[in-house]
């Protein structure tokens, strides 16, 4: 058979019932509080449930959706490369991952890649470049790596410690050593901080931090005080990692979070919108301080010609039809929305923030109000909303969504809080 003839799929038989959320739960274990809702199918920003009703997504897979559902750009290139190549070892060469590598320093200020399967992944692939670099290079015995408060880097070992939410450490103990944690967008409180670890003979090898805080509540870094942070990084020596597994990839309204703030980190990782919803994650870093060497690191699937494939299919169309242009407007639309409805439920709501598509609506902490309140009667409204918090509502559509279906989520959103 030619390389170039396509495979006829056969049809599958879909089940003569849903499998209904009990079904479900009878195999599944219970990770997730899941919203009573069985979705099967998707286009563009909307989706459909079990019942055939539809829904505005503003969830997006939580900022994954890059190009939305069923985009037909992925899907052409799902079919493409799942008919020519999708998995073989890092022990060979894979242009699909050298070309996404070769985009993704193109269009950052990262010199090398390497490629996981997820976000925590990368941050834990940060934290482990960052710890060698700092035994290796720096001299430093018993390195430490500050976090935020409010934080969110990963579920794995590593990265809940990096993670600055005791909730998320609860029963997990013990955490892993060489982590401490400072209040976010407060200058005064790193320096202090730091200045105590150097004196108790644990020396501060790197500083990670969000761009943007997602999980922690929509909170934008601070221009000046990222910029200050740079400045002490470079005095010091430390490596400055910057997680933009949720803010990257466009969603901020460029490419990447680091460039709101005026400022390039040493390493920085991404993985959500990265593939669009395929799975994939990334370690990015500048040359300096790519010391990783043959067995330190790897991974299975990572950067496979499936995942590496699609998530170049991304990113190109991403530069293409230029969506950073209708990232920025969408979001000065969507927010200017928000405020109007904020000014309308002054009682209940106190805050609009974010950048570009990822957007919160911060509800007021004096009243009984909940996120997930305002999330369920958005969802009897048709439109999917995401907490980030108890108190902070979130928006990430894809990034192609249009300016009609902003206004029809406002007016639903409208509709639930009129409901609540």
């Amino acid at each position: 058979m030619s390389p170039d003839t396509l495979v006829q799929v056969p049809s599958v038989a879909t089940p003569s019932s849903p499998f209904t959320p009990a079904d479900f739960d009878a195999y599944v274990m219970a990770t997730y509080a899941r919203f009573p809702l069985v979705l099967e199918r998707g286009a563009g920003c909307r989706v459909w449930d079990t019942e055939g009703r539809e829904y505005l997504d503003f969830v997006a897979g939580i900022a994954t959706c890059t190009l939305g559902h069923a985009h037909p750009v992925m899907v052409e290139a799902v079919t493409r490369q799942i008919q020519t190549l999708h998995h073989v070892s890092n022990l060979y060469y894979i242009q699909e991952q050298g070309q996404l590598a070769q985009w993704l320093v193109q269009h950052s200020c990262a010199d090398r890649a390497f490629f996981c399967n997820s976000g925590a992944e990368a941050n834990e692939s940060a934290i482990k470049l960052a710890r060698k670099y700092a035994h290796t290079v720096l001299g430093i015995q018993h390195p430490v790596i500050l976090t935020a408060h409010a934080s969110f880097h990963g579920r794995t070992l590593a990265t809940i410690t990096a993670t600055g939410q005791p909730k998320y450490q609860k029963n997990f103990d013990p955490l892993m050593p060489g982590f401490a944690y400072v209040p976010y967008n407060d200058i005064a409180a790193l320096e202090a901080t730091i200045a105590q670890l150097d004196s108790d003979e644990r020396q501060v090898a790197a500083i990670m931090l969000e761009a943007l805080q997602g999980e922690g509540g929509v909170c934008p870094g601070d221009q000046a005080y990222f910029q200050r942070i740079r400045q002490i990084c470079d005095e010091k020596g430390i490596l400055l990692i910057l997680d933009e597994v949720q803010v990257g990839m466009g969603r901020s309204g460029r490419y990447w979070g680091y460039e709101q703030l005026g400022i390039e980190p040493d390493i920085f990782t991404s993985a959500k919108g990265l593939g669009g919803g395929i799975p994939i994650g990334a370690l990015l870093c500048k040359s300096f301080c790519d010391v990783f060497q043959p067995g330190d690191h790897a991974s299975t699937f990572g950067g496979n010609p499936f995942a590496a494939g699609v998530a170049l299919s991304v990113c190109q169309l991403l530069e293409q039809e230029n969506l950073l242009a209708n990232v920025q407007a969408r979001g000065e639309q969507l927010r200017a929305g928000l405020k109007a409805i904020a000014q309308s439920h002054s009682d209940q709501v106190v805050a609009v923030r974010g950048w570009g598509l990822i957007n919160g609506m911060v509800l007021n902490p004096d009243v009984a109000l909940t996120s997930g309140d305002v999330v369920k009667a958005a969802m009897a409204e048709g439109l999917l909303l995401v907490p980030a918090g108890p108190k902070v509502v979130r928006f990430v559509p894809p990034l192609i969504v249009s300016e009609s279906e902003v206004d029809q989520a406002l007016q639903a959103l409208e509709r639930a809080f009129a409901a609540v």
